[in-house]
């Protein structure tokens, strides 16, 4: 399996090819259709795998690859519920040392996932945009 375009630009999977048409899936929607080999122009430098995974809405994917155990996820999804913490509280309040946390915000900040922010007077954390859409996208999958 390779990672193809159409002359507009789509990107698809290749899954078959034959003499003048190929057996294409859409990494969108996972529709599977034939179009003329002479449409189609090979990807260079994105894997088939890299293709496939943009089934996953984007800020999904931000929030899979920026989180890597169920302690990461769980902050994130206590800044959302709690619609942002104060540095203090997440110390206090939660099992997690500080230079744990100073570790994942870190990540989380990179990730584009948090921004900086007063609660209650003090400096905190909260969601931005794209992890908000993330997190309902996740929640959205497993809730069906």
């Amino acid at each position: 399996m390779r990672t193809v375009r159409d002359e507009s630009g789509h990107r698809y999977l290749l899954l078959k090819q034959s003499g003048e048409s190929s057996l294409v899936r859409d990494p969108q929607t996972g529709d599977e259709s034939y179009l003329e080999n002479d449409r189609l122009t090979p990807v260079e430098g994105e894997s088939s795998l890299e293709t496939a995974a943009k089934r996953v809405p984007s800020p999904a994917r931000r929030i899979l690859t920026a989180v890597h155990d169920d302690r990461a996820l769980g902050l994130l999804v206590e800044l959302s519920d709690c619609q942002g913490l104060s540095v203090r509280k997440i110390i206090s309040d939660y099992d997690i040392c500080e230079s744990d946390l100073h570790g994942l915000l870190a990540e989380f900040r990179a990730a584009g996932l948090i921004r900086e922010c007063r609660v209650a007077g003090e400096r905190g954390y909260e969601l931005t945009d794209v992890a908000t859409k993330g997190l309902e996208s996740l929640s959205d999958e497993f809730d069906q």
